[in-house]
């Protein structure tokens, strides 16, 4: 019988069930289980793997992490490259990733080229903690780019009344196809960033004389949230919610334009900056209306200016703090404003005061200001929405 290999073939199916992995299966579901289960095991998946894989409802989703799987180890990188050991293993943990040992095999052809680029880069020059800090920036934003592609994915290539084997050898085929895709459309946005980053950038004859770029500048910043977020998450499924925050998303950046930059978003916020004030109000107005025509659950957007300064592609400082304090006591579907900013843009927009408020961390009482787009008033008309409510209170 071990001679054969089609009758050790048979009784590793037959096997299957005896571990469970058959489980609650009936007719079709139970042979297209069984065939993908014969298939993954020829292909070197042991049963605790199998097994794993089908407690985690993942089995189908095997072939594609294999395709997508390493053949490289730690210390073979180092051979290659001669980017050692324990500096591969500590990028890969700083991208948010498992740290793996120096023998897995957890590396990829892309990979060898990312520790020759780190290598390089080393070589040339830059302070390890510089090559910690942009890795960690790029783990950041890969991490939420792959769960956005990974669900657009699913979305388009899984059908309804799919059987697994079926859409195992359909998403390993796609991910075999489609896979090499990613590398132009990364490179292409990355130098198109570079490049807008190059031209935003500051070297005059201070920095020439100090050998340093100037450590802050004079920023607008302005988060914008939605009111009642946390309270509308226990009232609607996740699925709605998503959808919200995904519009949040989509109209922050569409609405965006230079000289205002879209910073983040993070669920049911989103941080804008921009060296004109003017115009980061302009934007905030456009997003709050824009709530509002769509019948979206209210946005509220607060907006700051002074000296802010950025680290790690964010951004930190006193006109950051301040903005955050402001949004969190403007009024759903208002954007109300410091008087800087107000000072800035004088004429652009209609002001009206919103009283002084005590916020918490800013030391005395800071005086806001509610902006409305010209068109929002008639002629010679003021709003001060100070006597509308009353003079702020402690924040």
């Amino acid at each position: 019988m071990l001679a054969n290999g089609g009758r050790v073939r048979e009784d590793a199916r037959m096997d299957f069930a005896a571990h469970g992995l058959l489980d609650g299966l009936q007719g079709e579901d139970r042979a297209q289980r069984e065939r993908l289960l014969a298939r993954l095991h020829d292909g070197g998946f042991s049963i605790a793997e199998l097994t794993q894989a089908v407690r985690e409802s993942r089995l189908a989703l095997l072939p594609l992490d294999r395709i997508l799987g390493g053949t490289y180890s730690a210390i073979e990188i180092e051979q290659h490259t001669g980017l050692p050991t324990a500096t591969m293993i500590r990028l890969r943990g700083l991208q948010g990733l498992a740290e793996p040992g120096p023998d897995d095999r957890v590396f990829c052809d892309e990979d060898v080229e990312a520790a020759r680029a780190t290598k390089l880069l080393l070589d040339a020059g830059f302070a390890e903690e510089r090559i910690v800090e942009m890795t960690m920036v790029m783990g950041e934003g890969m991490a939420r780019l792959a769960s956005t592609i990974t669900a657009a994915f699913f979305e388009t290539f899984l059908h309804k009344g799919d059987g697994e084997d079926e859409v195992a050898l359909r998403f390993a085929r796609l991910a075999e196809r489609l896979t090499p895709t990613a590398a132009p459309i990364l490179g292409a946005a990355y130098r198109a960033h570079l490049r807008d980053a190059v031209r935003r950038g500051i070297l005059g004859p201070s920095e020439l004389e100090t050998g340093d770029l100037a450590g802050g500048v004079e920023l607008a910043v302005c988060f914008a949230d939605l009111v009642g977020f946390t309270r509308l998450a226990g009232q609607i499924d996740v699925h709605e919610l998503g959808i919200v925050a995904g519009r949040l998303a989509h109209l922050s950046a569409s609405l965006t334009a230079p000289p205002v930059r879209l910073i983040k978003t993070i669920g049911d916020a989103a941080m804008l900056v921009s060296p004109e004030p003017g115009a980061l109000v302009a934007v905030a107005l456009a997003l709050v209306a824009a709530f509002e025509q769509e019948q979206l659950p209210s946005l509220r957007a607060g907006i700051a200016y002074g000296p802010a300064t950025v680290r790690s592609g964010d951004y930190y400082g006193a006109s950051v703090n301040l903005a955050s304090r402001v949004t969190g006591v403007a009024r759903p579907g208002t954007v109300l404003c410091t008087t800087e900013v107000r000072d800035a843009a004088p004429d652009a927009f209609h002001w009206s005061s919103a009283g002084r408020y005590r916020l918490k961390g800013i030391a005395g009482q800071t005086r806001l200001y509610r902006a409305r787009p010209p068109v929002a008033l008639g002629d010679g008309v003021e709003i001060d929405d100070e006597h509308e409510r009353g003079v702020g209170g402690d924040l």
